[in-house]
């Protein structure tokens, strides 16, 4: 009998250990399922981000074409390049000419004397910082063009807000005052802040020229 019960004991002892091992490998089953799920995961982390834009926004391309722009008749005469394709939009004495974020205003007048950095600084300034949202860093200096010694005004502020998508833009703004015997045609160029527009500008602000 003592054997018996010994035998059983036995038995019963190992049958525990193999309920124990087997419910010990259907946790570790369970647990080791935890990083199948993973690549899954990782793949999620590894999709491509969107494309990053080749150029800021307001690059105007290095192919641009540029034509000849002669106002009509009862206004200064002069001619100046504007970049072909643009938008074109009359204001009174003032022609505007657009393209996504960029634009070129030409503004005909009259005056009685030549600009200088002083009336420049003294008189404009002060009208644009009513004017332009947020208006700032305005720096007026001299420089050559083409057409001879100008009156070169630079300063940045916010665009008017987009009317689909509610966005405003920071510009930069290059305005080039031209005089020449009571007529002054001044000669706005801007975009965004962050756009390579030096060549573009140039090119234009160059080519400008009293007929």
């Amino acid at each position: 009998m003592a054997h018996a019960r010994t035998s059983a004991a036995v038995g019963l002892a190992l049958v525990a250990a193999v309920t124990a091992g087997c419910a010990g490998s259907g946790s570790h089953s369970r647990s080791g399922s935890s990083p199948s799920s993973s690549p899954a995961g990782d793949g999620g982390a590894q999709a491509n981000p969107a494309p990053t834009e080749s150029n800021p926004p307001g690059d105007i391309p290095d192919n641009q074409v540029y034509v000849a722009f002669r106002p009509g008749s009862g206004f200064t005469g002069f001619t100046v390049k504007v970049p072909e394709g643009w938008a074109r939009t009359e204001q009174g004495a003032t022609t505007l000419f657009t393209d996504k974020l960029n634009t070129v205003r030409i503004t005909a007048t009259t005056a009685s004397a030549a600009p200088t950095v002083g009336s420049v600084t003294n008189t404009v300034v002060p009208t644009l910082r009513a004017q332009v949202p947020k208006f700032s860093a305005p720096k007026v200096t001299e420089v050559n063009r083409h057409a001879g010694r100008v009156v070169r005004l630079t300063y940045q502020g916010d665009s008017a807000k987009d009317p689909v998508t509610g966005k405003v833009v920071r510009d930069a703004f290059e305005r080039y005052a031209f005089y020449r015997q009571g007529h002054e045609v001044d000669l706005t160029l801007s975009g965004p802040v962050n756009a390579d527009n030096v060549d573009p500008w140039r090119i234009v602000s160059d080519s400008f020229a009293w007929r």
